[in-house]
């Protein structure tokens, strides 16, 4: 494959799919004596296109989820890895320095200077990610789904449910994510934004985040599409997405395989087209990196 085009290459996984399906269809025919019932999916005869119509209405919902699901965890996400820097000795370095003179009193009284002698938010946060990075996410989505509502009174729409479990799960994973990126600044880039007059909050802001995003894009791009995949898993509690409009269809169809397959192929395109504008975002950012140094 190394002689290939850019282009044939990131189109070479799907052809190499499409040919294993083709084989298996074959196998299939052959062997067990199974019959492919593709009329069920084919887009030529208007049963299999109000089918298809049918599967494609799961889209919206698989992309809304995915999305609010992604902002609420990056925010959790930073929190969290705030949280469990707030003890480490950089982190405590963008607290402003304590001068021996009459301001001392203010500026012992500051947050940031509070936050960063705080060690017991670290334990705040390694209790957070050890905790949730444990729970299965299809156990999350049921326990915050029919939890929620028994403990608290507080009832949820099955977007929302899925949206808080799969949100709460992956904020741990995106902690350590922003954790490492914030680590990862040299500490001489704080001592520039310290020297240029700048508070604590306008150096974690206007330094030490834009770069330590621009590093942690390709894991947070990833996670966006662990997020996409996972977002499966609330068809279990009725969410009218991707996998739920299958199962639906397969109850009235009783074709799995074929409308299944349709359903990996729809991943497939979603899948892609989401690492396509990431990994954009990455040679975007990359360039701006590389032109300033």
């Amino acid at each position: 494959m190394h002689g290939l085009s850019p282009g044939m290459r990131r189109a070479a996984p799907a052809a190499l799919f499409l040919a294993a399906a083709v084989a298996l269809a074959g196998c299939a025919s052959d062997n067990s004596g199974f019959t492919w019932g593709w009329h069920v999916v084919s887009p030529y005869t208007p049963r299999g296109q109000n089918n298809l119509r049918f599967l494609a209405e799961g889209f919206g919902m698989t992309i809304a989820l995915s999305l609010a699901t992604l902002a609420l965890s990056l925010s959790l996400g930073l929190v969290v890895a705030l949280l469990g820097l707030s003890g480490w000795a950089p982190f405590a370095r963008l607290a402003p320095r304590i001068r021996r003179d009459a301001s001392r009193v203010e500026q012992e009284a500051s947050p940031m200077a509070r936050l960063a002698r705080w060690r017991p938010l670290g334990t705040v946060n390694r209790l957070y990610v050890e905790v949730f990075r444990s729970i299965p996410m299809l156990v999350m989505i049921l326990w915050v789904f029919y939890g929620i509502p028994t403990v608290t009174g507080l009832q949820l729409s099955v977007f929302s449910a899925a949206m808080i479990a799969i949100a709460v799960c992956d904020s741990a994973f995106e902690a350590e994510i922003f954790r490492g990126g914030i680590q990862s600044i040299d500490r001489g880039q704080r001592e520039a934004a310290r020297s240029m007059g700048l508070q604590p909050w306008q150096e974690l802001r206007l330094v030490v985040l834009p770069q330590a995003i621009r590093r942690i894009l390709p894991p947070l791009g990833n996670q966006f599409v662990y997020i996409t995949k996972i977002s499966s898993l609330a068809s279990v509690i009725g969410l009218g997405e991707l996998t739920r409009k299958a199962n639906e269809l397969n109850v009235t169809e009783f074709r799995p395989l074929e409308i299944y397959t349709v359903l990996v192929l729809e991943y497939l395109v979603l899948i892609l087209v989401i690492s396509f504008f990431v990994r954009r975002l990455e040679r975007r950012f990359g360039s701006d990196e590389s032109q300033r140094r």
